[in-house]
């Protein structure tokens, strides 16, 4: 039972940081172009000349 007392704390304080950087990655822009990471990775031309 005391075990609780430290597990739930926790378990929120890192939810909470879970949280709270994938709120950044949003506000940072990280989701804004979805199509175009899946377009390179298609995409067979290289970028250097022969």
């Amino acid at each position: 039972m005391n075990v609780l007392l430290f597990l739930i704390p926790t378990a929120l304080l890192l939810g909470g940081l879970g949280l709270a950087a994938f709120l950044w990655s949003l506000k940072s822009g990280q989701y804004s172009d979805l199509d175009g990471a899946a377009w390179r990775a298609l995409n067979d031309e290289d970028d250097k000349p022969l």
